[in-house]
């Protein structure tokens, strides 16, 4: 609405008061677009990749869970002539305890910073909280991951001490805990870059500066546009400014996605694609399986 009532107001005064002439140079406005374009487009390259590195993370998170539900369906084995009940509930709690880890975790990094402005009727899912995880863990044990500063690794640490119980009642072999360990090493990583993404935005001068560039720009476009083009300069100012307006916002918008927004990575949809996957591998009723997720106003949450 600015830009429509400045480029109005600017025709207008070059019309009807004589005194004003607008004799803006139109190299001006071009040397200062090229320059603008070159701005936006190292923000938005740098954006993309923020985005698409989440996303290649999270392509990790699958393809490991899918692997370590497989470890320990087939590594975990009873001594010859046990019961082999005791292993098939510390198989079922560890696959579980990984579907918690990974709805954790996604909880985790939509938490809200201090810096996001982001409006709270801006986000996509209704509510952000860890009750997703409370199917997948015992009572007592959820009590205790709700109280921690950091969830996910609360999990990934009880992950690691039903390990060491397996190995010492001699259900593992030294060879196999260490392969289920770096797996368990592997999640470690995954959080930690996902953190990283997270922790450390784009620099905030990026984000101040490409506003401020952007402004100049489209407030001088009408005083360019006005000598050559007289009322003509309205529609084409205004477009012009959408045009430079939506790549500052579209930058602004991917830099960070792990907040919840449309244009985040699909955390939601991976989350359900895991747990349909590992229950499938625990050989569970297909009735037990999540509902696919439909996408909301065509996008994949």
């Amino acid at each position: 609405m600015y830009y429509i009532l400045l480029s109005t107001g600017i025709v207008l005064l070059n019309e009807y008061v004589d005194t004003i002439e607008f004799n803006i140079p139109s190299y001006t406005i071009a040397a200062l677009g090229t320059a603008l374009a070159i701005f936006l487009g190292f923000k938005n390259n740098h954006a993309y990749d923020r985005w698409w590195e989440a996303r290649k993370i999270w392509g990790l998170m699958v393809n490991y869970s899918r692997a370590w539900t497989r470890q320990v369906t087939t590594l975990i084995t009873t001594l010859e002539g046990e019961d082999d009940h005791s292993v098939r509930e510390l198989q079922k709690r560890m696959v579980y305890r990984h579907i918690a880890f990974v709805n954790a975790l996604r909880v985790f990094l939509r938490e809200k910073l201090s810096y996001n402005k982001l409006p709270v009727n801006e986000l996509v899912e209704e509510e952000n909280t860890y009750r997703d995880a409370r199917p997948f863990l015992g009572p007592e044990e959820y009590r205790q991951f709700v109280s921690k500063d950091n969830p996910p690794n609360f999990l990934l640490q009880l992950q690691g001490e039903d390990l060491a119980e397996a190995f010492r009642r001699g259900w593992l072999s030294d060879y196999r805990l260490i392969k289920l360990e770096e797996t368990l090493v592997d999640f470690n990583d995954i959080q930690g870059m996902s953190e990283r993404i997270k922790n450390t935005p784009l620099p905030r001068q990026y984000t101040f500066f490409s506003r401020v560039f952007v402004a100049i720009h489209c407030t001088l476009l009408p005083m360019v546009f006005v000598a050559d083009l007289g009322w003509m300069a309205i529609p084409i100012s205004v477009v012009v400014s959408f045009v430079f307006l939506a790549l500052d916002m579209i930058g602004e918008r991917t830099e960070d996605p792990f907040e919840n927004k449309l244009e985040d990575t699909p955390l939601t949809a991976l989350s359900l694609t895991i747990e349909t996957n590992l229950r499938e591998q625990l050989k569970e009723s297909k009735d037990n399986f999540p509902k696919k997720y439909s996408p909301e106003r065509g996008v994949v949450l």
